[in-house]
């Protein structure tokens, strides 16, 4: 069954998708929450691993679930010669294309950008890997905590006396480059309508995890400065930190501003420790660390969220999942919402979080099982059931 018509401001996009784990889904994703028409390339010997990640909502992953949501499946065995025939067929009908693979690989695969913009040269072609389509490592295997080690942002996070921590959700990958190539597709599209042509993308998340080092990439640029764990405003080098209350629980205090790092004081007992904490000097920052843990450390969470009741100060407890999908905020926002599933029943998941005044967005279905439309786009490109059924003895769709 096709895609049913959205009212998204992508809904004139047409994507296929020949990426898996978490980058290129999570970016083709929000494309589709956002009204783009996603169709997945997939492999019928070689799933994407997503696929195996508990917990399962029945049969399924709900991670796979979430990530490949309103997206279409065609399952394809790109080794063979037919599905590169398949492939350009739909290159002529679709405005993107997104793919992850190693640099080299498509090509081997005659699916790279030169060979395929012969078909249609509006192509926006993007390609999403660990350290870009250049340079010595552009063959290199890496992951998420990887990019991050190379591109400098790991030297000063973390604690001095531990070391760097591993991060609770993969920023290269995601902020890197799901957002990224994101981004660069959407300037793209806007570059095509201007000029008519289409382009390649060459996102690297090492490249975007460089690029997130805004404070203090110019601190050492233009100051010659090298940061450290625990010695700038934001890092852990001033009060701005987190600390525990008796119970275990933590409390984030971002109160920075003069009138927010007052009344914080006020409410601890301590009126005049806003003086000393305004003084950005490390041994005093110590201090004033020092205070503040001894004295959150009294009290239970819940206590201290109720001294600072609705005080505007920049205070905020850390929350588990479970708390921030009960939390009014996030119940406001409408950030967990139900998503179809074919059984009729739903699966709950985290919604896009960008919102327009016009438009909503795209939530159809959870991620389909490997080739659920296999048939359906191939019918649309006007083989009969007989050219099917051949493919099928061939083992392009996998074997029988």
């Amino acid at each position: 069954m096709t895609n049913p018509p959205t009212n998204g401001p992508l809904q004139s996009l047409k994507i296929i998708d020949f990426t898996t784990l978490l980058p290129g889904p999570f970016g083709s994703m929000l494309m589709a929450d956002l009204g783009a028409d996603v169709l997945k390339v997939e492999s019928p010997t070689r799933p994407d691993l997503v696929r195996s990640m508990p917990p399962f909502d029945g049969e399924e992953s709900a991670a796979h679930g979430m990530l490949n949501r309103s997206k279409r499946s065609i399952a394809l065995d790109l080794k063979h010669k037919a599905a590169r025939k398949i492939i350009g067929e739909l290159i002529g009908n679709y405005d993107i294309l997104l793919e992850q693979f190693r640099p080299g690989v498509m090509q081997r695969l005659g699916l790279d950008y030169e060979t395929l913009r012969q078909i249609n040269p509006k192509l926006i072609y993007c390609s999403i890997t660990g350290y870009g389509q250049t340079g010595p490592y552009r063959d290199k295997a890496g992951h998420d905590i990887n990019y991050l080690s190379l591109s400098g942002l790991m030297s000063y996070t973390g604690r001095k006396d531990s070391g760097p921590l591993p991060l609770g959700t993969q920023v290269a990958d995601i902020a890197g480059g799901s957002y990224h190539a994101v981004m660069g597709i959407l300037a793209a599209v806007i570059h095509r309508q201007m000029t008519g042509e289409g382009q390649s993308i060459d996102i690297s998340m090492t490249d975007t995890a460089i690029a997130m080092n805004a404070f203090a990439a110019p601190q050492y640029l233009i100051g010659k400065e090298l940061p450290e764990r625990e010695n700038m405003l934001l890092n852990g080098g001033s009060f701005y930190d987190f600390y525990q209350t008796k119970d275990g629980r933590f409390l984030s205090v971002g109160s920075l501003e003069s009138k927010f790092l007052k009344k914080f004081c006020e409410l601890i007992g301590q009126p005049g420790l806003w003086k000393q904490a305004a003084i950005q000097k490390p041994a005093i920052q110590e201090e004033v660390k020092q205070t503040i843990q001894q004295i959150l450390r009294q009290k239970e969470l819940k206590d201290w969220l109720d001294i600072f009741g609705n005080h505007d100060i920049c205070v905020e407890p850390v929350l588990s999942l479970e708390e921030m999908v009960e939390h009014p905020q996030t119940k406001a926002r409408e950030m967990i919402i139900p998503v179809p599933k074919n059984d009729q029943s739903y699966q709950l998941q985290v919604a896009c979080p960008i919102k327009f005044s016009h438009t909503k967005a795209n939530y159809q279905h959870v991620g389909p099982s490997v080739g659920a439309h296999t048939l359906e786009v191939l019918e649309s490109l006007g083989y009969a059931s007989e050219d099917i059924s051949q493919f099928q003895e061939a083992g392009l769709f996998g074997p029988r």
